[in-house]
């Protein structure tokens, strides 16, 4: 396969619950640094070679074969090969479902997963072939075909990963605490008082986040309030925006909406227009 990279045209279909927006494949990929992060949800996958990851500055990750690794959008990040080919293929994609897709796989933040074997994703396969004989735009059909293949992607990457040896641990430790989480939405939660749930230190609490969930704290918690957020714009439509903020724990509906437009990639607003509850 030679070099390649297809864009969709995601004014249409930005419509769908997820679309892909780039799709391509390197022979090599060189360095890549974004300070601000990409504005897409991104899955690379290793074909040949190894690379370095470093997320935000701190975390520092060796991939090759074998392995996929993700970015959320607006995550500063910054990529580059140690070998002397580093062969790899991508997808970028958006959508309302984006983020729950990646969550029912087990995926809740940018980081490194490993599969079950190192051939090139099926779906993702699928999707470079599409654009074949195409000149880098795919046009309506490639769009919904492309998103048709990156719901297959995500569905697949449940039973395709496989878990790290203490990740079953460290969940079991986090159970008392995201339970904690889900039933004290509406409320502050500090990061002591997780803690305090978990019987550990913030640090390590911290700790027990990032191996099992590979996100922050804060993190999760804002995750879990813009979903608890959508749910109540589905089945209260009555309520205005300041009042589903302070619902799930935002007494300032400026920074809901911004919380919100970062997790969704859209405002409150745009949200209800989209699903018809305006």
């Amino acid at each position: 396969m030679n070099t390649r990279i297809f864009f969709g045209k995601t004014d249409e279909a930005a419509r769908l619950p997820i679309y892909m927006t780039t799709v391509g494949y390197w022979e090599h990929q060189y360095e890549t640094e974004r300070p601000e992060g990409f504005p897409d949800y991104q899955i690379h996958q290793i074909i040949q070679g190894q690379g370095r990851l470093i997320i935000q500055d701190e975390e520092e990750y060796i991939v090759g074969p074998g392995e996929v690794f993700i970015t959320y959008p607006d995550i500063p990040h910054r990529y580059e090969p140690i070998t002397d080919r580093w062969e790899l293929a991508w997808v970028s994609f958006q959508g309302r479902e984006a983020s729950q897709l990646l969550a029912y796989a087990g995926i809740t933040g940018s980081g490194v997963y490993k599969l079950r074997n190192a051939e090139l994703l099926h779906a993702l396969q699928q999707m470079l072939m599409r654009g074949e004989g195409v000149e880098d735009t795919l046009d309506a059909d490639g769009d919904r075909d492309s998103s048709k293949h990156l719901y297959a992607l995500l569905l697949d990457l449940k039973p395709l990963l496989i878990a790290g040896g203490s990740d079953n641990d460290e969940m079991e430790r986090l159970k008392p605490v995201l339970r904690y989480i889900t039933e004290h939405l509406d409320q502050p939660l500090s990061l002591k008082e997780l803690a305090d749930v978990a019987v550990v230190s913030p640090q390590y609490l911290c700790r027990l986040f990032q191996k099992a969930l590979h996100v922050r704290p804060v993190f999760y918690v804002n995750q879990e309030r813009i979903n608890r957020s959508k749910q109540l714009m589905f089945s209260e439509r009555a309520l205005r925006i300041y009042e589903v903020a302070d619902r799930v724990g935002y007494e300032n509906a400026s920074y809901f909406c911004s919380m919100f437009k970062r997790h969704t990639g859209m405002s409150p607003e745009r949200f209800r227009k989209l699903h018809g509850l305006t």
